[in-house]
Order: structure tokens, then C-alpha cells, then sequence
């Protein structure tokens, strides 16, 4: 716990000193068009994480001991704070074993192809992306959208550096520019950042159907998430 308090002040700080400029409001933000999508998205992914939960969460249980669902404090729109939900994919210690593995990405990102922390029903729903399902709570919540950048985690934002922050004027998303542009064969922070920059450029609430419908196509064809 304390070392997650820690965490969380030092990203605070760094929020606080890195933004020199108040944050840009991002038309995005307050598009009632938009908000309106990700209340019927979340709603219908909400159904389907009801009709799914009992068989994954028996999976879960049958391999390793823990929690069900997995909750890690994350940064969204202009560096505000939340919980996200996930279904939980790794050991149960996953977090205190994080400094032990290699980070496969350059920048403030973490990634490992073979990340020994995940189990086997991890793989599968992570290949799936049914690890994602709870996070259509945090959509519904108005804590993230459908369609946006991904949410950091505090160590990620405690190393930002000013122009970073820019990918938080939009809210976090459960899909993304970086998410249906190859997102495991991108090994460099800067170009997430670039896509994510790119979305902000391109956005539109038509723009932000074709993400998703480019997103289920992806699911159903070939996932290559980790």
C-alpha cells in the first residue's frame, strides 16, 4: 500500500510540474454525440460481460488463487484519477513482481511478450480481450470511452515529459488509434504517442464508429494483444 501511495504522489507532482499550460479542452470530451455512443456501447458490452463472467471467473479460480477482477489505479482526461476494472490475467502478486521482468518497449510503457506473470487463462483472455469486458463499467461511469487513448498507470506519468500529457486531452479508451495500428509490434512510447495525437487530429463521432467496427473486425479475424 505504500508503495502505491508513493506512486500516486510522485505522479501527482510530476503532473503538477510537467504541465506548465492549462490542459487543451478537446471537443471530444464534451461531444454529447459521443457520450451517447459509449452509454448504448457500454451498455451492450455490460450484457455481455454479464452472460461471460461465471465461465471466466471459474477459469480464474481453477488456476490460481486471488481475485476475480483486477483494479489498478489509472490517469484519464487532463491527468484526473481512477480505478479501471479488468478480468484479472496475471498472479495474484503481480504488481510487486513487475521490477523483475524486461520491459520490451522503449519510453514510458511497459510490455513483455512472454510475461511469465500471466497464466494460461490469462493468455486466452488477453488474446480475446475478455480481460477488457469489465472495463465497460468505467465507460458507463463517464471514467473512460469507447474510442480514446490508453489510461497510464502512475509510474508511466511520473516520467512524462511535457508534450506527453497531450494524449490525456482526450479520455482513456478501451480501443484506439494505437490499439487497431498493430499495438503489440509497437515498441517505441513515441509512436503511441504520435498515434494517439493522430486520433485527437482526425476525431469525429464517425471517425470513432469506424475505430470500433475496425476493432471488432481485428477480434474476430486475429488478436495480437499482450
Amino acid at each position: 500500500m505504500e508503495s502505491l501511495a508513493s506512486t500516486s504522489t510522485v505522479a501527482a507532482t510530476a503532473t503538477m510540474t510537467a504541465r506548465q499550460l492549462p490542459p487543451v479542452i478537446h471537443p471530444s470530451a464534451s461531444c454529447l454525440i459521443k457520450r451517447s455512443i459509449d452509454i448504448l456501447g457500454s451498455l451492450i458490452g455490460l450484457l455481455v460481460l454479464a452472460l461471460i463472467a461465471i465461465p471466466v471467473a471459474i477459469a480464474i479460480k481453477l488456476e490460481s488463487s486471488g481475485p476475480i477482477f483486477y483494479s489498478q489505479e489509472r490517469y484519464g482526461l487532463h491527468g484526473a484519477t481512477f480505478r479501471i476494472w479488468k478480468f484479472r490475467s496475471m498472479v495474484a502478486n503481480a504488481d510487486d513482481l513487475k521490477a523483475l521482468i524486461k520491459n520490451e518497449v522503449q519510453g514510458q510503457l511497459f510490455k513483455n511478450e512472454n510475461d511469465p506473470r500471466i497464466t494460461r487463462v490469462g493468455q486466452f483472455l488477453r488474446r480475446t480481450s475478455l480481460d477488457e469486458f469489465p472495463q465497460f463499467w468505467n465507460v458507463l461511469k463517464g471514467d473512460m470511452s469507447l474510442v480514446g487513448t490508453r489510461p497510464p498507470t502512475g509510474d508511466e506519468v511520473a516520467n512524462y515529459a511535457s508534450h506527453h500529457w497531450e494524449r490525456l486531452n482526450v479520455k482513456p479508451g478501451i480501443t484506439g488509434q494505437w490499439q487497431v495500428s498493430g499495438r503489440s509490434s509497437i515498441k517505441d512510447f513515441e509512436e503511441v504517442v504520435k498515434l494517439d495525437l493522430l486520433y485527437q487530429e482526425l476525431w469525429n463521432p464517425i471517425y470513432d464508429l469506424r475505430l470500433i467496427f475496425r476493432t471488432v473486425f481485428h477480434l474476430l479475424s486475429r488478436s495480437d494483444a499482450y
